[in-house]
């Protein structure tokens, strides 16, 4: 999984790009816990309502429980979950805390999102998953950090391509169409540390999932993809204001 240049996500330059957008944008503890409610509402519907049972997550970064193999397993106790980074730091961490229930299975994967070769081909991926079968590509939080020159819609249609029929991508977007002020100047602290962001308009957004089928409600700002009472907000977001959560979620069926 490709990272920007010096950054683990608790690198110096990291944690002082963190407190630096914390002053330029109060709103980043609600954002950040908007898009891991997105993305735990997103595995619990694929394995409960979609009857999804593979988990390949790309770029899981630093594990903090619940994980998504702990949120698909409590949905369904025999789903596998492979996580897959390149971050040396995320996979020391990871050492004896990805253990899952004792009917699924759990791995993690030393890979470079940017070569799906080597993501379905590492060790432990196949030993897995069963690639025959459907499965839910999970990429949260990170296209943001992936430029133009990256080509972040190309990166994952090419991980989508080898995989099945049926198989579900979810993914989060980062974006400043809500508060581009605020959100440019944290983009500005990032870039000044050497970890540069593209943040993505709501058609930007949108061009990850034009050959899938978008599940309803489709491409929308993260607390509002199905929201309800379970993720510690109110009303199921309704007391987060839309100007708080800089990020698009969206989950989609591969025909």
């Amino acid at each position: 999984m490709w990272r920007p240049t010096a950054a683990s996500c608790w690198s110096v330059e990291h944690r002082e790009a963190g407190d630096a957008m914390c002053r330029e944008r109060p709103a980043p503890p609600v954002h950040l816990r908007a898009n891991r409610d997105f993305t735990h509402r997103a595995v619990r519907h694929l394995a409960r309502e979609m009857g999804i049972r593979r988990f390949p997550d790309i770029g899981t970064g630093i594990p903090a429980s619940p994980n998504l193999h702990e949120i698909a397993q409590e949905a369904t106790p025999g789903a596998r979950a492979v996580h897959a980074d390149n971050d040396p730091l995320v996979l020391a961490l990871s050492r004896g805390l990805l253990s899952g229930t004792p009917v699924g299975r759990t791995a993690y994967v030393a890979a470079d999102m940017r070569d799906p070769a080597a993501v379905f081909g590492a060790p432990g991926f196949r030993e897995t998953l069963d690639l025959p079968e459907p499965v839910a590509l999970t990429v949260i939080a990170f296209v943001h950090f992936t430029l133009d020159e990256h080509d972040a819609v190309g990166i994952v249609r090419r991980l989508l391509e080898p995989l099945p029929s049926g198989s579900c991508p979810a993914m989060s977007v980062g974006t400043a169409d809500f508060t581009p002020d605020e959100v440019g100047r944290v983009a500005r602290e990032y870039a000044a540390r050497g970890m540069p962001m593209r943040l993505r308009t709501h058609a930007e957004a949108a061009e990850f999932f034009e050959d899938p089928d978008l599940v309803e409600p489709g491409v929308g700002q993260a607390h509002k993809w199905r929201p309800n009472r379970t993720d510690g907000m109110e009303s199921g977001g309704e007391s987060i204001r839309d100007e708080d959560i800089a990020r698009y979620g969206a989950v989609a069926r591969k025909p």
